[in-house]
């Protein structure tokens, strides 16, 4: 027979068991996740790039954490109060506000519950301020930018000349690209094709390598490269996909320019030994559509002017049949140069827009001109009619101007345009390092400013 509790006993087992101990909630330790483990920013930036901060906590929601940065290395450049962390969810927002120009390794500390902490190393990079904070954003992850052309939606697609990757940024905001692309082996090239000029018809991307010897004065082939690429979609969901290339236009060039009395001097340009940044060197950086036209293609060039002598014109080279040349690999046929006053300048990027209005980027043609002249012109694109200034372009931040992202139309007052640099020589850092050498590619990057014109 089964021994029934009394009424007593069943009440003091409820009793002991109000009374027993609960069982303690273990927490595990926190994890800590940065989505970039290096972060540029500038001193006085407006919309610098954040990093992600991911945490979580067995045993605890991940609102219930907090984050924050508890030391700098160096805090000239960035202290811990200068760090702003948003987000109250598993991903949390860090943001820094530079004071100084330099290098700081911040830690970042995620505290849980039970008291566990865990931490993690950003190690940021700030460069110095310039002018006009407001109007200026930065391409990250490459600091050589020598093209850009517009894909739609607020989104370029960039190119480096130290390498052969395309990146798609988004024009308006600070950080690195959304996509990148890396053609060297459809192009069938190991060294960087040394791209130098871009321009659009309909879905094609046309672009060029500079054409000319390397620095020390050597012939590389990749140099002599053209191709294309076709684009689909816009915006974020840019797509480009590998089109054709043709290796000879250097050839082409010479030939034609040997057949006419050696006018531009192209052959002793390109002689071994010759570098391709001199006055009466050889040097293609800008490659835009005649007016009305998907077959003439206008290839301006760094180097020579014309005549190589100070004071002397910039050179633009029609190439008459440059779809062709493309699509069917077909031998280039040249028109007449076209010599265009820009006060000794020289053409570094040329591009117009859907109007056929012209905005030609001059500088110099040296090799270290990061801080000589740089001016905007307007041009109709016609042979024979002059170019008009628009704009002289400041010099005294770091990088030289490069790049035309797209042509406003030049008729409204205040137009503005967007303009990139070429920083790869630029120490941005104050550490004596050039942008190009820099040992993390988050830490490179390229200048872009909108400037209105008069």
């Amino acid at each position: 027979m089964k021994k029934q509790l009394s009424l007593a006993g069943i009440a003091g087992l409820l009793l002991a068991a109000a009374h027993a101990p609960a069982q303690a909630v273990t927490y595990g330790t926190p994890t800590v996740v940065l989505s970039a483990g290096y972060l540029s920013g500038a001193v006085g930036a407006v919309g610098d790039p954040q990093v992600d901060v991911t945490v979580a906590q067995s045993g605890a929601d991940a609102s219930a954490l907090t984050v924050a940065v508890t030391a700098s290395s160096r805090t000239a450049v960035a202290a811990p109060g200068d760090v702003t962390v948003t987000g109250t969810g598993a991903v949390r927002h860090l943001a820094v506000a530079a004071r100084g120009r330099g290098y700081t390794d911040l830690t970042v500390k995620v505290t849980g519950l039970g008291g566990k902490t865990a931490t993690r190393t950003l190690s940021y990079a700030a460069s110095g301020a310039v002018q006009n904070p407001a109007d200026t954003r930065y391409f990250t992850g490459a600091s050589d930018t020598s093209a850009a052309v517009d894909v739609g939606g607020g989104y370029a697609v960039v190119a480096d000349d130290e390498n052969n990757v395309l990146r798609l940024y988004d024009r308006y905001r600070s950080g690195a690209p959304v996509r990148t692309w890396d053609f060297s082996s459809q192009l069938g090239v190991t060294k960087e094709v040394d791209i130098e000029g871009a321009t659009r018809i309909g879905d094609t991307i046309y672009w060029t390598g500079s054409l000319g010897n390397n620095k020390d004065g050597e012939y590389k082939a990749p140099r002599n490269t053209v191709f294309t690429t076709t684009v689909s979609g816009s915006g974020p969901g840019t797509k480009l996909a590998y089109g054709r290339s043709y290796k000879k236009l250097r050839d082409d060039l010479v030939a034609w320019d040997v057949a006419n009395g050696n006018r531009y001097g192209f052959a002793a340009g390109t002689a071994a030994g010759e570098a391709p940044k001199q006055i009466d060197g050889f040097n293609a950086e800008g490659l835009e559509f005649a007016p009305g036209s998907t077959t003439t293609a206008y290839l301006g060039f760094r180097a020579p002017l014309a005549p190589a002598v100070p004071g002397g014109k910039a050179l633009l080279v029609p190439v008459t049949n440059f779809d062709q040349v493309l699509a069917a690999g077909a031998k280039a046929v040249f028109g007449a140069g076209i010599e265009l006053d820009l006060g000794g300048l020289s053409v570094r990027d040329i591009r117009k827009n859907a109007a056929g209005q012209y905005l030609i980027l001059a500088g110099s043609w040296a090799a270290d001109d990061n801080t000589d002249p740089y001016a905007l012109y307007q041009w109709d694109g016609v042979p024979g009619h002059a170019p008009v200034k628009r704009l002289d372009l400041p010099t005294a931040d770091p990088g030289g101007w490069e790049a035309i992202a797209e042509v406003p139309d030049l008729s409204v007052a205040g137009a503005r345009v967007q303009l990139v640099t070429d920083s790869g020589s630029a120490d941005l850092y104050g550490d004596g390092v050039e942008a190009k050498d820099l040992a993390h590619p988050e830490w490179k990057k390229s200048r872009t400013v909108w400037f209105t014109l008069n």
